[in-house]
């Protein structure tokens, strides 16, 4: 991890920071460099964040876990 900071230009506490998700949203600049560093495109990582998380919400009925509790 160090070398991937240092490589990347930000402090080993930042990419940790960011890593744990103590960082809510890092600049754009931060992300970019550590992205290049890891040989990751922008187009990849916004692809990760940007899927739906698996289970959240879904219920399976169609309905909103939200509608199911106040029905």
């Amino acid at each position: 991890m160090l070398d991937i900071a240092l490589d990347a230009r930000v402090s080993p506490e930042t990419l940790r920071k960011i890593e744990s998700g103590r960082v809510a949203t890092p600049a754009f600049p931060t992300i970019a460099a550590i992205a290049d560093v890891l040989g990751l495109s922008l187009d990849a990582v916004w692809a990760e964040i940007s899927r739906p998380e698996r289970g959240v919400g879904s219920t399976g009925s169609g309905r909103s876990a939200r509608e199911q509790v106040t029905s």
